[in-house]
């Protein structure tokens, strides 16, 4: 089974994405990671793109992230997408605490990519607070589009809209694998 987690910066998609991958004993892929390089690096898309297809050979994965560029590439063959869709006060909430979090720790966010989180980046133009503040309204509508999209009508979508929905879907997925695709 193919599964992609989409939601605004902030929302939760690795998280989540680690514990269905974890509950269903899949790979676990993260986007960012399969992105970034060191000293943040932006590759350009006909060296990321081989990259990723590359990964999502596999029958079986749970990919986080959205990459709106990507979707030819990870949807072709994508089972199930599931949307957290958390409103905006919960996400910026989820978005600075991570943020904290991970300028007080240190921790490299991605594997041998020396990338960590600066004040200076923090409050920078680029800062993941101020894409999260100024893309939610944009974002939340593209996804939103996507339900609809006849294009995309051989996937099944989830939409979860809070934490706890997202925690009962996860035990739900663990008592029957198969409410996935319902």
């Amino acid at each position: 089974m193919r599964i992609n987690v989409i939601g605004t910066s902030g929302s939760g998609k690795t998280t989540f994405g680690r514990q269905l991958a974890e509950t269903l004993d899949l790979p676990f892929l993260e986007m960012d990671a399969i992105f970034w390089g060191p000293d943040w690096y932006s590759p350009p898309d006909d060296e990321f793109f081989p990259r990723l297809t590359k990964l999502l050979e596999g029958e079986n994965w749970v990919l986080d992230g959205n990459y709106t560029r990507t979707l030819p590439i990870k949807w072709v063959q994508v089972d199930v997408v599931i949307w957290l869709n958390y409103n905006f006060i919960r996400t910026i909430y989820q978005a600075i605490r991570r943020a904290l979090t991970r300028l007080f720790s240190q921790e490299e966010l991605w594997p041998n990519t020396g990338n960590r989180e600066s004040l200076k980046k923090l409050f920078s133009r680029d800062s993941i607070l101020w894409w999260t503040i100024s893309t939610y309204t944009r974002h939340v509508k593209r996804n939103a589009a996507y339900l609809d999209a006849e294009q995309y009508s051989h996937i099944t979508f989830h939409r979860i809209r809070s934490p706890g929905q997202a925690a009962r879907f996860l035990v739900k997925v663990q008592n029957d694998p198969d409410y996935l695709l319902e």
